[in-house]
């Protein structure tokens, strides 16, 4: 559609219900068009660590989340980073939601049996440099992934987990062989969206001591509600991330089939932030609430009350 001078693409999932349809729309602003890894709210230090995993030729990146966590606005901006006419990349994804210059981009099709492990199979064929598979879907998909990684190809792919460590269980869930994950994963991304605070209406406040266990700053934000966000105190959203390079270590751990308590345990050790921890730094910087950092992280921390 075309919303105030604007070409704006729907996406529509109807159901019948027992009063009437529901419907869900998402909307997708080709203004905007495709973020860059800085905007899309990773800060320096994580930028780093994707742009050197971005600059591998081999090897498999996954970015971990519930579904509208924003992981295909993540690995658009991955591929924007790395996209040039010197590269051939493909990608197969359910469904496009931008068109990048230079990419090929297929569009799964189960009515004739285009699938995401029929396409990669094909894609394959093409010679490419990059693949991007929209979901890690089934265990086909997922062995296919991890032998073009392999083979001397970078892809890029999701998967629907709490946690970045929780990937690799989840892969060897699927029956994959610990040591073939061990040697084609590169780096494990989990992410989730909160909710910013209206910069037009930001207040500080000082917190209790303790929030649901958690020592907290001096001071936190929040949006008293005006005109610009509607009376709501939040306008617009942004991304909260833990990054879990895989080392030497890890890869030990893997093939033990370490639990993914302990193969967490480890990364923090290493200096992995957690998304709790990412969402607090975002809460003490006046990005976001504390309470939008609880909500979104409680899956991680059921034994926390909220």
């Amino acid at each position: 559609m075309r919303v105030a001078g604007r070409d704006v693409d729907i996406r529509v999932s109807i159901i019948p219900t027992f009063y009437g349809e529901r419907a869900v729309l998402r909307l997708l602003d080709k203004k905007k068009g495709i973020l860059s890894l800085t905007d899309i709210g990773l800060g320096a230090e994580g930028v780093q660590i994707m742009e050197r995993m971005l600059a591998r030729t081999s090897g498999i990146i996954l970015v971990t989340g519930p579904t509208g966590s924003g992981k295909s606005t993540t690995l658009y901006a991955a591929l924007n980073r790395v996209n040039s006419s010197e590269k051939n990349i493909i990608t197969i994804e359910d469904p496009i939601e931008y068109q990048i210059k230079g990419i090929g981009q297929i569009q799964v099709n189960p009515k004739i049996e285009l699938t995401f492990a029929a396409g990669l199979r094909s894609i394959l064929r093409q010679d490419p440099d990059i693949i991007m598979v929209g979901e890690i879907r089934d265990a086909e998909t997922a062995e296919i992934a991890i032998q073009a990684s392999l083979t001397g190809h970078l892809v890029l792919s999701t998967l629907h987990t709490n946690d970045a460590a929780t990937a690799v269980t989840r892969l060897v869930d699927m029956g994959i062989e610990p040591f073939m994950i061990a040697s084609s994963l590169s780096a494990v991304l989990a992410q989730r969206l909160v909710r910013v605070i209206c910069p037009h209406c930001r207040e500080s406040y000082k917190p209790v001591e303790s929030y649901a266990g958690i020592t907290l700053p001096e001071l936190l934000y929040r949006g008293r509600g005006c005109d610009a966000c509607f009376g709501m105190g939040t306008l617009g959203r942004t991304a909260i991330y833990e990054i879990m390079p895989i080392d030497q270590e890890l890869c030990s751990m893997i093939i033990r089939r370490s639990h993914a308590g302990e193969i967490k345990e480890y990364a923090v050790s290493r200096g992995m932030k957690t998304l709790r921890d990412d969402g607090l730094a975002r809460a003490a910087a006046g990005i976001t609430t504390i309470e939008e950092v609880l909500r979104v992280t409680q899956d991680d921390y059921a034994d926390v009350p909220l």
